[in-house]
C-alpha cells in the first residue's frame, strides 16, 4: 500500500528506477521512451553527466539562500545567459520553482505595472479559449481549459476569453490564413471595447499551444496583428511559453519564430529539463522599469525563488543546448519527426490534422475526416492511447477535450532534444500500433 497522494488516487504507477538517455527504467527492468518528455520537460532525457555534476558541486558549496538576504552566482549567471538570448526589449529574469509560480507571478506583475504607472482601474486579463497557463488559481483562472477550471469555477477571478487561432479547427473554406488570422486577431480589439479601452491590464497567449490542444501553431502575421493591438490600447502582451518555449520548437524562444517580443514572457519545464524545479518570468524593461523607478519593490515572493541548487542545473541545462548544437537537432529531427507522422498517419481514417513545430508535434483523432467530427468522449479514446503506448514500452501525452474542452482527442509529442533518426522511427511506429490498438478497442 503506497501512502502517497497520487494523481489517480486508484491506481499507483511503475516506480521509475533509473534514467538512460531517452529512456526511463522502472524497478521491474522495464525500458519507457519518452516520446513526451513527460509534459514537455526533458529536453536532456534522464542521464546528462554535466548537469548531473552542475548538481553536486552546487550542493557542495552552498544549497540554499533566501533572496530576502543574498543573491546567488548561479542565479545571476543563469539571468544573464537567458536575456542575452532573449528576444531584445526583454530586460530582467525572475525566478520562481515552475510554470504555474511563473504565470502567478506575471499576473501580479501586470497588476503591480498598472498600479505603478496610474492606471490602477485597468484590472481585466484577456486569454483564449482553449489555452492553459497553469494550475494554482490565478493561472488556472487565467486559461481556458474548461476541464480542469469546472471543479474549481467559483474560487477563480474573472477573466475573459476570446477565441484561440486554430485554424484547422475554426479557419473557414473561403478565407486564406492572413485573413482567418486577422479575424482571429481583431477579436482582442472587440474584447477590449467591450470591456472598456482604459480597464484592461494584459493579453496572454501561448505561441504555440501546448496541453490543452495540441500543439497548434498561430498562422503567419496574427500575433503582430496582437502586438499591434495591445500598443494601441496600452495592453501588455504576456506568452506563456512554459511548455513551447526553451529550445522545443526550435527557437530557444518560441516567440522568435512569430516575430513578435512580449512585455513578459514566462517559461519553465525545458529551462531545467527536469534535473531541478525551476521556473522564469522574463520582464520587459518597461515593465521592470516601472517597479524598480516607482516603489522599487515587487509585492510579491516564493522560499524557493532563485534556488541556487535549481539555477545550476538549469545553467548547466541552457549551456549543454548550446554547447552540443541541441537547437539544430531539433529543427533536423522536428521536419523528420513531422515527415515520419505524415506518412504513417497521412492517409490514416482516424488522424485528422497533424501539426506542430520543432519537436513539438501533435496529431489530432477524430471519427471521421471528411467532417472532421470527433470521437464520443465517452470512449476516452486519448486514456486508451496513452495506455497501449506504455504497454508499448512509450510514453506520450495524450489528451481529451481538444475542441472544446469535452469534444476532440490529440496526441502531443514532446521528446528530448538528443534523439536521433532512429529514435525518431522507434516513436512512429509504436504510437501508431498504440494508436490502431486503442481505435480497434473502442468497438469491442
Amino acid at each position: 500500500m503506497s501512502h502517497v497522494f497520487h494523481r489517480n488516487a486508484r491506481a499507483v504507477p511503475p516506480v521509475a528506477s533509473h534514467g538512460d538517455g531517452i529512456y526511463i527504467v522502472d524497478t521491474e527492468g522495464n525500458r519507457y521512451l519518452d516520446a513526451s518528455g513527460g509534459a514537455a520537460v526533458s529536453c536532456l532525457g534522464h542521464s546528462h553527466p554535466k548537469v548531473n555534476q552542475a548538481i553536486k558541486d552546487q550542493v557542495d558549496k552552498i544549497a540554499f539562500t533566501h533572496t530576502g538576504f543574498f543573491t546567488n552566482q548561479p542565479m545571476e549567471d543563469l539571468a544573464d545567459r537567458m536575456i542575452a538570448a532573449a528576444p531584445d526589449g526583454l530586460e530582467s529574469v525572475y525566478f520562481v520553482s515552475g510554470g504555474s509560480e511563473a504565470m502567478e507571478a506575471a499576473l501580479k506583475m501586470a497588476r503591480q505595472y498598472v498600479v505603478e504607472i496610474g492606471e490602477p482601474q485597468r484590472h481585466h486579463f484577456i486569454t483564449r479559449r482553449q489555452s492553459y497557463h497553469g494550475n494554482t488559481l490565478g493561472a488556472l483562472a487565467a486559461g481556458g481549459n474548461m476541464w480542469r477550471r469546472e471543479m474549481f469555477e467559483p474560487l477563480l477571478i474573472d477573466t475573459h476569453h476570446i477565441a484561440p487561432c486554430f485554424s484547422y479547427r475554426e479557419q473557414r473554406d473561403d478565407e486564406s490564413e492572413a485573413e482567418y488570422g486577422l479575424r482571429t486577431a481583431n477579436e482582442l480589439e472587440a474584447k477590449i471595447l467591450e470591456l472598456g479601452a482604459d480597464s484592461v491590464m494584459a493579453f496572454l497567449a501561448e505561441p504555440v499551444v501546448g496541453a490543452t490542444a495540441g500543439a497548434v501553431p498561430a498562422v503567419p502575421g496574427y500575433f503582430k496583428r496582437i502586438r499591434e493591438i495591445c500598443d494601441q490600447y496600452g495592453v501588455l502582451l504576456i506568452f506563456d511559453e512554459v511548455m513551447c518555449g526553451m529550445g522545443r520548437t526550435g527557437t530557444l524562444y518560441a516567440c522568435e519564430q512569430d516575430g513578435v517580443t512580449p512585455d513578459i514572457l514566462i517559461c519553465a519545464k525545458g529551462l531545467g529539463a527536469g534535473y531541478q524545479p525551476i521556473g522564469a518570468a522574463l520582464a520587459s524593461t518597461k515593465v521592470y522599469g516601472a517597479i524598480r523607478d516607482g516603489s522599487g519593490f515587487f509585492q510579491h515572493g516564493h522560499t524557493y525563488m532563485g534556488h541556487p541548487v535549481a539555477c545550476a542545473a538549469a545553467l548547466a541545462v541552457q549551456t549543454a543546448i548550446e554547447e552540443e548544437g541541441l537547437l539544430a537537432n531539433v529543427r533536423a529531427m522536428g521536419e523528420r519527426l513531422n515527415d515520419a507522422l505524415h506518412d504513417r498517419f497521412g492517409n490514416h481514417h482516424h488522424v485528422g490534422d497533424i501539426r506542430g513545430r520543432g519537436l513539438f508535434r501533435a496529431i489530432e483523432l477524430v471519427a471521421d475526416r471528411a467532417s472532421k467530427k470527433p470521437f464520443d468522449p465517452s470512449l476516452k479514446l486519448n486514456a486508451r492511447i496513452k495506455k497501449e503506448a506504455m504497454a508499448r514500452g512509450m510514453m506520450c501525452y495524450p489528451m481529451g477535450g481538444t475542441i472544446d474542452g469535452i469534444q476532440g482527442d490529440h496526441v502531443l509529442l514532446a521528446p528530448p532534444f538528443i534523439i536521433d533518426e532512429s529514435h525518431v522511427a522507434d516513436i512512429t511506429e509504436r504510437l501508431g500500433d498504440a494508436v490502431d490498438a486503442a481505435i480497434e478497442s473502442t468497438s469491442t
